[in-house]
């Protein structure tokens, strides 16, 4: 059993944890003021909750953060997961380029991304849209989702696929009836990384939007520029709840696949 922690180094642990999210708190808190313009409390109310629902931009930009983020998850699970397979199960020559390839997004500054994306889709002459948007999103969460698959795979026994080809089943059977329930929790928690970053980011998509689309960011950016409604604040609380929900059902189910393992 563990040594329990000193009373002052938890009470400054809790102190900062407060102080991190006092911030949210403030926001959520504002959502539901009824000033318009004063940063002091005045009244209770829902009313920019209910103005959201009359705002066609935030709708139509809230539509178009699911679709990209919703299409970008996908093909960065797909695309991630095969690339750690790949990297985790086989050698091969140039492994050490392609592994510095794999993590070069990472480490480059999204307007230095930003910036090429535009470059290169401006060469071969593709619209910008909600299409190019999908595209980079994809580019740069399948290294966030392949580092995550393959911390899943370095942990796992490769004599479970062998054992099951052992007693007769193929390289896809084994694949899907072993690997993937193995590699769900990895699986579960680089799709959950790549849509929050898909939903939540601002630089690359400025960049590779257009002028006939755009996301909830985007537009919320562009709102706080005008003025801060409190619409902002009611947005922000609502999509603050889905990923706190999103992070708690992420968990539960890894503990579950975890017991699962054990």
């Amino acid at each position: 059993m563990g040594a329990r922690l000193p009373r002052w180094l938890l009470a400054f642990t809790a102190a900062v944890l407060a102080l991190l999210h006092l911030p949210l708190v403030v926001l959520v808190a504002f959502s539901f003021n009824a000033s318009k313009f004063s940063v002091e409390w005045t009244a209770f109310t829902l009313n920019w909750y209910r103005r959201l629902a009359e705002r066609r931009d935030i709708l139509r930009a809230l539509r178009g953060s699911l679709i990209v983020g919703g299409s970008a998850t996908l093909l960065s699970v797909a695309l991630g997961t095969l690339i750690a397979l790949a990297l985790a199960r086989h050698r091969f020559r140039g492994r050490t380029i392609y592994e510095a390839m794999l993590y070069a997004p990472i480490v480059t500054p999204e307007i230095v991304v930003g910036i090429s994306m535009l470059i290169l889709l401006v060469l071969v002459h593709v619209p910008l849209g909600l299409a190019t948007i999908t595209i980079a999103h994809v580019a740069f969460s399948v290294p966030f989702v392949a580092v995550v698959v393959l911390a899943r795979l370095s942990g796992m026994d490769e004599h479970l696929e062998e054992a099951a080809m052992t007693l007769g089943a193929d390289e896809i059977a084994a694949f899907w009836k072993i690997t993937v329930p193995l590699l769900w929790p990895g699986i579960l928690a680089g799709a959950l990384l790549a849509f929050i970053m898909s939903f939540d980011d601002y630089v690359i998509t400025s960049f590779v939007a257009g002028s006939g689309s755009s996301t909830l960011p985007l537009v919320i950016y562009g709102m706080v520029r005008r003025n801060i409604e409190p619409s902002i604040n009611a947005i922000s609380t609502l999509i603050l709840v889905a990923t706190v929900v999103l992070l708690y059902l992420s968990d539960r189910m890894s503990r579950r696949a975890a017991t699962v393992d054990e």
